[in-house]
């Protein structure tokens, strides 16, 4: 028989207005089967960790060294309810031999996907221009690029890259496609690929593709892939686009090409310092579409994610190996 638990939730830190809709859905998909509870900030924080078996972290940014020494030895699963884990303390939960969990691409790559194709359209037909022009009544101008037969380089073909795939395909876009991993025939045929390589063939991707969008993962091996050498392999009438990490992008030099027309624009969820300073020069630049690291946040990948983390609470109580282990 299974157990009935004990699962703390950890809020945004930013307050009451972060809690929907992940909080709800936490609390929806967790139901009635466990104990829930949720962390007061303004609250001792040890105490609250007293009797928790496991903890769901609101996208890892929750998570500080004290509440892990409060849930060492006692608590069973850290589940961050997020992809990534680069702001995650990982190193100190490993030495607090605290397991840790997140919720993989494939929960949020709709949402990611749906807000690369947004940028796609809007810069294809020059969002900012046209609401400058509305406003002075100038009609007509400017005139858009329509996307079929445009080239689409898409780096890092995990889930969200695919779905851009499959949203991008109808639209006529000839799409390429760079992974470590060996893509197979199957994903090439039913996706509409036309090119797929290893990091080795990047640059020449770079070099050929009107869009460039951004997939991978952030690390050591992938921190600023584009640098101010391959920004300038792109075309002058390029976008780069970016819904995965800042961190990805030589930012510095991105400002620099963009204010330059070195390359056409970009669309950016993502920066280098996050909250950014709202003072960079590259929120006034006219070509560029930014957004506040909205890309994930859907309500679908909210319960999606939740679900995840509600089913490993349901794993762990029926003493089964959690899924989405990461340490």
């Amino acid at each position: 028989m299974a157990e009935r638990l004990t699962v703390l939730f950890l809020p945004h830190p930013l307050g009451p207005s972060m809690f929907k809709p992940s909080g709800e859905d936490v609390v929806a998909a967790i139901g009635d089967r466990h104990d829930l509870h949720i962390l007061d900030y303004d609250q001792p924080i040890a105490p609250q960790f007293d009797g928790v078996d496991i903890v769901i972290d609101h996208g890892g940014s929750a998570g500080t060294r004290e509440m892990a020494d409060a849930a060492a030895g006692t608590v069973r699963l850290w589940q961050i309810l997020g992809t990534g884990f680069d702001h995650f303390d990982m190193d100190y939960w490993r030495s607090k031999r605290l397991p840790v969990a997140n919720c993989p691409g494939i929960f949020s790559a709709v949402a990611l996907a749906e807000c690369a194709m947004m940028f796609i359209l809007m810069l294809a037909r020059q969002y900012p221009v046209t609401q400058t022009n509305l406003k002075k009544g100038d009609l007509y101008r400017p005139v858009g690029m329509e996307l079929d037969g445009l080239n689409l380089g898409i780096v890092g073909f995990g889930a969200s890259g695919k779905e851009l795939a499959r949203r991008a395909a109808p639209f006529g876009l000839k799409m390429s496609a760079i992974d470590i991993r060996d893509v197979g025939v199957d994903e090439v045929n039913e996706l509409g690929l036309e090119f797929v390589g290893k990091p080795k063939d990047l640059d020449s991707v770079i070099a050929t593709s009107d869009f460039l969008s951004l997939h991978l993962h952030l690390n050591a091996e992938t921190r600023h892939t584009i640098d101010a050498r391959r920004l300038r392999l792109m075309k002058p009438t390029a976008f780069l686009i970016n819904v995965a990490r800042g961190g990805l992008v030589d930012e510095a030099a991105l400002i620099e090409v963009l204010a330059e027309g070195k390359i056409a624009g970009a669309g950016l969820d993502v920066f280098g310092q996050e909250p950014p300073d709202l003072d960079s020069v590259i929120f006034s630049l006219p070509n560029v579409i930014a957004t506040p690291h909205i890309s994930g946040g859907t309500d679908g990948t909210s319960r999606k994610r939740a679900g995840a983390a509600a089913e490993n609470v349901d794993k762990i109580a029926a003493g089964l190996e959690p899924l989405y282990l990461i340490s």
